[in-house]
């Protein structure tokens, strides 16, 4: 009996029989606590530890970037804001100015506006001259020419010349003509001929034809012509000589460009890579002198 005990009890298996060992870590003999991680479990700690640190620098980082954006923004809405008061201080100036001078001067704000208009409207044209390439010295010809004419128009209409000078006409030749209305009659006459050479030479520079020019500057002269017979307080005449030079300097930039032209091919010049494309192909010109036969 006890030997068939043996053998059932030796028959029955094992079920830890063929397992490996399990590694147990022994207590450290001096502490009794377990012995440090390993390399590779110290290794994985590292590494999460300096995630963690890059994370928090980077939300960090994140957070000042963020406080510096609101401080560029605040810095770029103050500074937008100065400089849009800067200007509208200039408009107010330029336009206040132009209005006080026509009031102070020439006894009408309505001169400030009209000279404020022709001024903004010849100085853009000259911005738009300038920008396709036409040269400051003709502008400032130009211009030079509307300050002449603004002087002589100026100062003959505020002193009354042309009225005088067709009073005193009309007297030598003895015109059997109303010595009311004679200074009228011979200013439609002057101012038709004036006007006429003028744009008959105007035309002949600038090499259009000369037939219309000559009956449109004839058109034009009657009525500068009346307008010149007419007797003016000085203040009109300042404020009439004004005008008339910011008109006389964009006609003249008109004559010049008509006259001249615009160098279509210097304006090309600036917008065109020339110099990078003539490069280029030096450059595959070289390569595909180099190249072996049979290469594209």
């Amino acid at each position: 009996m006890a030997a068939n005990g043996a053998s059932g009890a030796s028959a029955t298996p094992d079920p830890d029989a063929g397992a490996a060992p399990k590694r147990v870590r022994k207590p450290s003999p001096r502490t009794g606590a377990p012995p440090p991680p390993g390399i590779r479990s110290q290794i994985g700690t590292t590494k999460a530890a300096a995630t963690k640190l890059a994370m928090a620098h980077v939300d960090l980082g994140k957070a000042e970037l963020s406080a510096i954006g609101g401080q560029i923004a605040r810095v770029a809405a103050l500074l937008g804001a100065a400089v849009g008061l800067v200007i509208s201080a200039a408009i107010l100036l330029v336009v206040g100015g132009a209005l006080f001078l026509g009031e102070w001067l020439l006894g009408s704000i309505g001169w400030g506006v009209l000279h404020g208009l022709l001024a903004f409207v010849a100085i853009a044209l000259a911005c738009v001259l300038l920008a396709v390439g036409v040269s400051t010295r003709r502008i400032g010809r130009a211009l030079l020419g509307g300050v002449l004419v603004a002087i002589v128009i100026g100062v003959g209409l505020g002193l009354d010349l042309p009225n005088r000078a067709y009073v005193a006409l009309g007297d030598s030749l003895g015109l059997a003509i109303d010595p009311a209305s004679r200074p009228l009659i011979i200013g439609l006459i002057v101012g038709a001929i004036v006007i006429l050479i003028v744009a008959i030479l105007i035309a002949v520079r600038a090499g259009t034809s000369v037939g219309p020019a000559a009956i449109g500057g004839a058109i034009l002269g009657i009525p500068l012509g009346a307008l010149s017979a007419i007797t003016f307080v000085p203040q009109v005449g300042a404020g009439l000589g004004i005008a008339t030079g910011y008109i006389a300097w964009m006609a003249f930039l008109g004559v010049d460009v008509a006259g001249t032209g615009i160098d279509v091919e210097a304006l090309k010049r600036r917008f065109y890579p020339q110099q990078t494309i003539d490069t280029s192909k030096e450059t595959l010109e070289w390569l595909q002198k180099r190249m072996p036969p049979g290469i594209g």
